[in-house]
């Protein structure tokens, strides 16, 4: 088996990130079931777990070889996750294992990217389980939201939420394949897929917010409005930049701008719901997940703005 020297640590940076992202999910549509669909409750509540297993050997061998700027962007944890976990199985009675989160705090970054053919066979083998995972993941996804378009089921979640999540882990698990493959997974070149993806999902996000708070936060209502319509038109204006119509670098200065502004709303929006002074049905992890998903878009734009210079 032959690996560039990088497969191990974009692996297991990519599993830190996206896969405490899709057991969320499951998280998310395990709580959006009727009684009547209790099998889809339970099958939800196995995807959980499963992807808490993916995470805690993804952890298990991290230590000292993914990046540091990977770890300090906030996109594996934020200051508020634990207590987010906490408040959210405290309402649920879902048992979350804030354990796993515990650990990811106390991982050492490292820049040497020489690792040994002992670490790439594990990684090759969890990149294996995940593909295996994240392609069942999608197809219950897919089931869903077909069943939900069609009126077949009731669901507390969005169906463009389902819909959006199925893209992520579409994303996913694109990338653990190419990675797999042994192809180089050149961030650079996936620039203006990246921004277009990424400004969709910030976009969605401000329309998720602005439809979970309570009817009676109307400043908070127009805020995640405006970075709705804002992210929908960097969203087009990226899809412009791909017929070479505008300047990649402006779209990428501007969408680095606007994920600051949101993720700055998305904190503060986090620390209001845990401390019980902003009224919504927003789940607390719910908001520390979609914080931890703008992080990880500015740490792209960052290395976006880098190519640029």
């Amino acid at each position: 088996m032959v690996k560039n020297k990088e497969f191990a640590r974009q692996s297991l940076e990519l599993h830190l990130f996206f896969g405490r992202i899709m057991k969320e999910h499951s998280f998310f549509l395990e709580l959006g079931f009727t009684p009547r669909d209790a099998n889809y409750t339970h099958r939800a509540d196995v995807f959980r777990k499963e992807f808490d297993q993916l995470l805690c050997d993804v952890v298990a061998i991290s230590n000292g070889v993914v990046s540091p700027d990977v770890l300090q962007s906030g996109e594996v944890y934020t200051p508020f996750t634990i207590k987010a976990e906490m408040a959210s199985s405290y309402f649920t009675g879902v048992h979350i294992p804030t354990e796993i989160t515990h650990a990811e705090m106390n991982l050492n970054g490292c820049d040497d990217n020489h690792h040994s053919t002992d670490l790439n066979q594990k990684v090759f083998l969890i990149n294996q389980k995940a593909i295996e995972l994240i392609s069942s993941l999608i197809q219950f996804k897919s089931d869903i939201l077909s069943n939900v378009l069609s009126c077949k089921m009731f669901t507390v979640n969005y169906p463009l939420l389902i819909d959006h999540i199925l893209r992520e882990a579409r994303l996913y698990l694109q990338m653990v394949r190419m990675l797999q493959s042994g192809r180089d997974f050149d961030i650079e070149n996936l620039i203006l897929d990246q921004e277009v993806f990424w400004n969709r999902i910030m976009a969605e996000h401000a329309k998720f917010i602005r439809g979970l708070l309570d009817p009676t936060e109307d400043e908070l209502i127009r805020t995640a409005n405006n970075f709705g319509h804002e992210f929908d038109k960097l969203t087009e204006a990226a899809k412009d930049a791909m017929d070479r119509t505008m300047p990649v670098s402006k779209i990428t200065e501007e969408s680095f701008e606007a994920t600051k502004a949101i993720r700055d709303f998305k904190a503060q929006g986090t620390q209001g719901i845990l401390e019980c002074q902003i009224q919504s049905i927003i789940i607390p992890l719910l908001g520390d997940h979609t914080l931890r998903e703008a992080n990880h878009y500015l740490r792209l734009l960052k290395i976006f703005r880098k190519c640029h210079d």
